[in-house]
């Protein structure tokens, strides 16, 4: 692998490895064979070994021992993740043709000594696909549920939701302009596609193609996370998402054979223990 996916954090590759081979399977993988695919995949032993320990303490893996061997497997908590993570590469795409005309309104007050709070709440609302229209009012495309966001950061009674159309007069695309910035995320999918097409005709041995398999995915869930599906009704014609889409989709494909062939060969996965599960 090259230096190009050294952004990517370990974390997010431990994800993404975990959805790829462990979940919905009953499984859980030997710590010796992750630390086999991420060093293929530019990740040291060390930083995967404290990446394991620390997701661990977070409740997103728990510990089965085999014999002198420890294994890791998933919780209800990493699960949600990942079949969230799973839905947003697999169903909701990164292209929104389906967007009815509903926005979700969220509007807030903060005393002005709540600058943690501010900051939290707003680095959550733009993690939902929601962008600042006015300074205490935001909107995101769709139905989007956050109540549980709210009540986490123990705001409920400091924000009010609504569900609301545009006037016929309100110029779409130019509020999309206004909110969010374009620029910067049709960047993410024009390099995401600079540095993927190559590969939708390269071919990789089956152990590298396990480990360029697992950063692609990666990298194309980071990508598609940053953007909010916004309506492509109004969007820019040239807006690459759906080339991007195309262009992670046929490398996937390519990298498939051999990276199953791999994960066949080279991880050690044992059966849940009902006493442990």
């Amino acid at each position: 692998m090259n230096g190009e996916e050294s952004s990517l954090r370990p974390q997010s590759l431990l994800l993404t490895f975990l959805g790829d081979q462990v979940l919905g399977r009953d499984v859980c993988v030997y710590s010796g064979s992750v630390i086999d695919v991420f060093e293929r995949a530019g990740v040291g032993e060390q930083a995967t070994r404290s990446t394991l320990t620390r997701m661990v303490k977070r409740d997103l893996l728990r510990r089965q021992r085999e014999g002198r061997r420890m294994y890791f497997g998933l919780t209800e908590h990493s699960t949600a993740v990942l079949r969230d993570g799973e839905r947003r590469i697999w169903q909701t795409g990164a292209v929104n043709r389906d967007w009815d005309g509903t926005w979700t309104l969220l509007g807030f007050s903060l005393p002005e000594s709540w600058q943690r709070q501010r900051h939290d709440l707003r680095s959550k609302l733009t993690w939902s696909g929601f962008g600042p229209l006015f300074s205490g009012l935001w909107l995101a495309p769709g139905e989007v549920d956050v109540s549980e966001l709210v009540s986490e950061l123990g705001l409920s009674a400091h924000v009010k939701v609504f569900r609301a159309h545009a006037d016929a007069g309100t110029d779409i695309g130019a509020m999309i302009e206004e909110t969010w910035d374009l620029s910067e995320l049709g960047a993410g999918y024009q390099e995401f596609v600079r540095r993927w097409q190559p590969w939708q005709t390269a071919t990789a041995a089956p152990e590298d193609a396990l480990a360029r398999r697992l950063v692609l995915q990666a990298e194309w869930l980071r990508t598609i996370r940053r953007d909010p599906r916004l309506p492509v009704k109004h969007l820019p014609d040239d807006w690459p998402a759906e080339q991007a889409e195309k262009t992670f989709r046929a490398v996937y494909d390519q990298l498939t054979p051999p990276a199953r062939d791999a994960a066949e060969r080279l991880l050690d996965l044992v059966p849940v223990r009902a006493d442990q599960a």
